[in-house]
């Protein structure tokens, strides 16, 4: 059995649940991490699932407090950082902490193509400033970067730095950085790219953030509990099963209307609203009603 660290488990790309005015609706945050929690999986406001780019400051304080009431000290409040804009995203970070945000979890700015030095540069920066641990964020959907193992490996050894969420579909990658990091106590690994979960646990990964865990907590936290306890059967069964269901709301749409097919789906299950946030829109009836008629038998299990 892997040894645990303090930072690991099921971590939810939580979406940010809004009424129709644009309004955070902080009634479904409740509902959303307090169906998470009940299993012990813990949710990231604010990632690329949550809109990140487009909650206000205000916003994400609305959801953290929210966060933090429902969970009742059951799971560790992550908040993803995310802006082009340094001191602005400093100024916010202090308030998503007085609010309640544990760990932040930040994003490159990437409205500039950035270099390994320009990267490091970066997180050094937020690391030297913020009161509470920080977790790099990977993910070149969004960014079009990838930060570099190496620089990783340095950014690992500032004592603020805790861990990656690493969301590269790369599994070559995912294993070097395994290598280097699945041994370290003081640094946590978390697959970002939920259909690389079993490999990773394999692996020696210590954390899986899954968007459809917005749903389906119970089964993401199984198959985590199958990785580390070396029941690799049960975790590729699972693997498999959740890869299936993952597909009712991203086959044939892009990253931001697949968003917009989560909140469909947790509309079914009471959980929030299918508003968007702009620049991204609610999907068309006849794509609603193609994700509502897949997702009926998972939901009627519910």
């Amino acid at each position: 059995m892997k040894k645990l660290k303090k930072y690991r488990g099921v971590v939810v790309p939580m979406v940010t649940p809004v009424s129709k005015d644009g309004s955070i609706d902080t009634a479904a945050v409740e509902r959303i991490v307090d169906n998470m929690a009940r299993y012990g999986v813990a949710p990231l406001i604010m990632g690329t699932t949550g809109e990140g780019n487009s909650v206000s400051t205000e916003g994400g304080v609305q959801m953290i407090t929210a966060a933090k009431k429902a969970a009742q000290g059951r799971v560790t409040i992550y908040t993803g950082l995310a802006g082009n804009c340094v001191s602005e995203q400093l100024a916010a970070a202090e308030k998503f902490i007085e609010a309640g945000a544990d760990v932040i979890a930040a994003t490159l700015p990437s409205y500039y193509a950035l270099t390994p030095a320009q990267m490091e540069n970066y997180y050094l920066t937020l690391a030297n400033a913020l009161r509470v641990p920080l977790m790099l964020y990977n993910i070149t959907i969004t960014t079009h970067m990838s930060i570099p193992l190496d620089v990783i490996e340095r950014l690992s050894r500032h004592p603020n730095i805790v861990g990656l969420k690493d969301s590269e579909n790369n599994v070559p990658r995912l294993k070097e950085a395994l290598k280097l990091f699945a041994d370290r106590e003081d640094f946590s690994y978390f697959c970002g790219c939920a259909a690389n979960s079993a490999v990773s646990l394999r692996n020696g990964a210590d954390g899986i953030v899954p968007s459809v865990g917005n749903y389906l907590p119970q089964i993401y936290q199984d198959l985590y509990e199958a990785g580390i306890n070396g029941n690799q059967a049960e975790c590729e069964r699972l693997q498999q099963e959740t890869i299936e269901i993952g597909k009712i709301n991203t086959t044939g749409l892009t990253l931001g209307e697949s968003l917009a097919g989560l909140k469909v789906i947790m509309k079914m299950c009471g959980l929030c609203e299918e508003y968007m946030l702009p620049p991204l829109t609610e999907l068309q009836p006849e794509i609603v009603a193609r994700i509502r008629e897949q997702a009926a038998p998972i939901v009627e299990k519910l």
